[in-house]
């Protein structure tokens, strides 16, 4: 005799639904198993790749501010040298005019003009004076007074400074100029 036919008919058949129901409940729990093994290794791969992704964006973020800020830092010592040079010309042309005002002041310099050689004397044009015993060859020339030749060197200082901030200017310029692609 077997054990089955030992066991009454509703008992089995009840056996039977519960072992159907524990192997169907086994498979569905196995395939939600695979399901669960699969989309996590599919999730854990995404966030591998979106990890990587803004690793690389973070990267080249760092390389293009670094590049930038040695832009920047290229540019600051252009413009420091232009600026250096800048104040070495206008420091040279301030003590050349200087010496040029003392040397006015002192008497040991004389500023003169030339006079017109076809204008005839007595017409209204300035007389030329030389030095005492001298004698002079050339253009007929005429002394300005001293506060009138340091005028124009003040004029002449203005006219210098403008010129030397006008070619700091272009400088600057050319350099920008050079630099744009």
């Amino acid at each position: 005799m077997r054990l089955g036919e030992l066991i009454p008919a509703p008992y089995r058949l009840l056996a039977k639904g519960v072992s159907l129901v524990v192997l169907v409940g086994g498979s569905v729990a196995i395939t939600w198993q695979v399901q669960d093994w699969r989309y996590g290794s599919q999730l854990a791969e995404q966030g591998r790749l979106q990890t990587e992704t803004l690793n690389q964006i973070t990267l080249a973020s760092a390389e293009q501010q670094r590049a930038e800020q040695d832009k920047r830092l290229a540019l600051e010592q252009r413009l420091a040298i232009s600026e250096q040079t800048h104040y070495r010309a206008l420091s040279d042309v301030q003590r050349d005019q200087g010496r040029l005002r003392d040397r006015l002041a002192t008497a040991d310099l004389r500023l003169s003009v030339l006079l017109d050689a076809t204008t005839g004397a007595g017409n209204g044009s300035v007389s030329a004076t030389t030095a005492t015993g001298g004698v002079v060859h050339g253009p007929t020339r005429a002394e300005l007074d001293p506060a009138h030749a340091q005028r124009i060197i003040a004029i002449t200082d203005t006219g210098d400074r403008g010129l030397i901030a006008l070619q700091a200017c272009q400088a600057y310029l050319q350099g920008l100029m050079v630099k744009k692609p």
